[in-house]
């Protein structure tokens, strides 16, 4: 895949759509950038944008809408729940795709001597492009906020790593940096009172809170620090508000890595919490994108909590997760609009997605593509959707409980080869086409001869290829199907049959498209070899399905 860098800037401006416009235009208008989310809180009084591109496409796009951003909104007469200390508050740079964390620095202090050196801003560098440990936290750099930006600028500890250190009364400071992917999420309360909001959060950040003697003096380390009660979520910071749109109090958080606190392992804590002071959670809410793996974490969290398998299809487990955080409760999440890599997928019209009628239908016209090798990877994607079933359907069934862990490996196992072989059913159709436009044209000369044989060698490797890859999905699903035959549950073992069946149909199919290829490359060493691993792979196909075919018949009593 490309370099694609994501960029996170939170701009304070909330409500005044003409000026949030102006600058997500400045974005919008980069070549090969995507601007992802544009979502604006009236409250807070921010505008938190996401969007992701090649990294130089997205350092500039960023740089012009803080410039935008420093033209259009004038700080001295801000005000939102949300802390901020200037017209771009943040602005974050975090991997994507082949992207390090290292790239992601250069990015960010690249963008900081410009915005200081251009706009006369002050800029501090956070997270991962920190100067200094004393500058990680973002919290720490914005403590004080716009309204005390001026003394802090006085103080030699606090001057910016780019940009005059002095009071840009109209833009106040930037912080720009390199992290993790955060998450911005908020959970709704049945009260109005944000004090015990603020209860909650404070005692499931990681900050804690700050202990105090019996006449409510703060207790004091032999540093002078204050000492503090660690909270209950690492990796979290945490504050309460009420947000008076909603009609409701908000523990607002930023998980700082997903992966250490999870989405719903947050969600969870503040329901306890909540409980313990008399209050309920009502829902909760995204602020900008989240990715895929939180959400499908999520969705398995709480199956595994209804004692059900997580052997389901992915929108299955997204609805899960959606409905069990209470997603929807203030506006409408619509996955592919807030789960980052569905934004970033091509939107493209593709062949998994035709109803079946339709399908069939463009299989049977005059046109060689989709054919037979589309058609073996449907077979064999039909064949690891039906294993799937009986595992599920052996998971809920009474009296096999001592399974369940046997029927969320197969199961689980089979929904990604489903998955897998419905992109080798397009993948198979683009490879023949690319056969094809390799061979249209004349040569006009013989270097150009030579690039065409090239280029058609290339091409024909490729279409060799996929259906190789069905070929070997297939082996492996008919090995999960003849698995769920023995150990799934027995009134499903027809579905099992049928599913290795339907494997054991796309191998051959596979095969057969793997072997038409062959005869026409030159590279024949190459061709040899995967001659041989087909060959290697169909054999063992033709044993296990017999096998399986022979034991169903007598289970069945034919």
């Amino acid at each position: 895949m490309a370099k694609l860098v994501e960029c996170v800037p939170n701009f304070s401006e909330g409500q005044n759509r003409e000026v949030i416009a102006s600058i997500t235009d400045q974005i919008a208008g980069i070549a090969g950038v995507s601007l992802l989310n544009v979502d604006p809180g009236a409250a807070t009084n921010r505008t938190v944008v996401t969007f992701v591109g090649p990294p130089d496409a997205v350092e500039e796009a960023a740089f012009r809408a803080i410039r935008r951003a420093a033209e259009l909104i004038d700080m001295s007469t801000h005000s939102g729940e949300h802390p901020r200390m200037g017209a771009t508050d943040v602005c974050p740079f975090v991997p994507v795709s082949d992207m390090t964390m290292e790239e992601c620095v250069e990015i960010a202090r690249s963008l900081g001597n410009r915005v200081g050196s251009e706009l006369g801003i002050p800029v501090y560098l956070y997270e991962h492009a920190a100067t200094a440990e004393a500058r990680r936290s973002l919290a720490d750099i914005r403590k004080g906020e716009y309204e005390g930006l001026a003394e802090k600028l006085r103080d030699p500890v606090w001057k910016p790593d780019f940009g005059p250190a002095r009071f840009n009364a109209k833009s106040g400071a930037t912080a720009i940096g390199a992290r993790q992917f955060l998450i911005a999420y908020n959970v709704n309360l049945n009260t109005r009172d944000k004090r015990l909001a603020n209860r909650i959060a404070f005692r499931i950040r990681e900050t804690g809170t700050v202990k105090k003697d019996t006449s409510g003096a703060i207790l004091r380390d032999e540093r002078g620090e204050a000492v503090r009660t660690p909270g209950t979520l690492k990796a979290v910071r945490a504050v309460g508000w009420y947000i008076e749109e909603y009609g409701c109090a908000q523990i607002s958080m930023n998980l700082l890595d997903y992966t250490v606190t999870p989405v719903h392992a947050a969600f969870e804590e503040v329901c306890r919490q909540a409980s313990e002071l008399g209050l309920r959670v009502t829902g909760s809410e995204l602020v900008g994108l989240i990715p895929r793996e939180a959400i499908l974490t999520a969705g398995e969290f709480y199956l595994n909590r209804q004692g059900k398998t997580t052997g389901v299809p992915e929108r299955e487990l997204v609805h899960v997760a959606l409905r069990s955080l209470g997603l929807s409760e203030i506006t409408p999440f619509t996955p592919k609009d807030r789960i980052i890599e569905y934004l970033i997928a091509p939107r493209e019209k593709c062949l998994a997605s035709l109803s079946v009628a339709d399908f069939v239908d463009e299989v049977s016209v005059d046109s060689p593509a989709p054919g037979g090798g589309t058609v073996a990877a449907l077979a064999s994607s039909l064949a690891a959707a039906l294993v799937a079933m009986v595992g599920a359907l052996t998971a809920s069934k009474k009296g096999y409980e001592d399974h369940m862990a046997e029927m969320e490996r197969l199961g689980t196992h089979a929904q990604a080869l489903k998955d897998a072989l419905l992109v080798d059913l397009d993948e198979d159709t683009k490879a023949f086409n690319r056969v094809l436009e390799a061979g249209r044209g004349k040569p006009k000369d013989e270097t150009e001869r030579v690039m065409k044989a090239q280029a058609v060698e290339e091409a024909t490797k490729g279409a060799t290829l996929v259906p190789l890859r069905v070929l070997e999905k297939s082996l492996t699903t008919l090995e999960l199907a003849a698995e769920m035959a023995e150990k799934g549950n027995p009134n499903s073992l027809s579905d099992a049959a049928v599913g290795g069946l339907m494997a054991a149909a796309g191998a051959e199919g596979a095969y057969l498209n793997v072997l038409i290829n062959l005869p026409g490359l030159t590279d024949k060493e190459w061709a040899a070899a995967t001659l041989q691993r087909a060959k290697d792979s169909i054999a063992l196909v033709r044993d296990r399905i017999g096998r399986l075919s022979e034991a169903v018949d007598r289970r069945l009593g034919g």
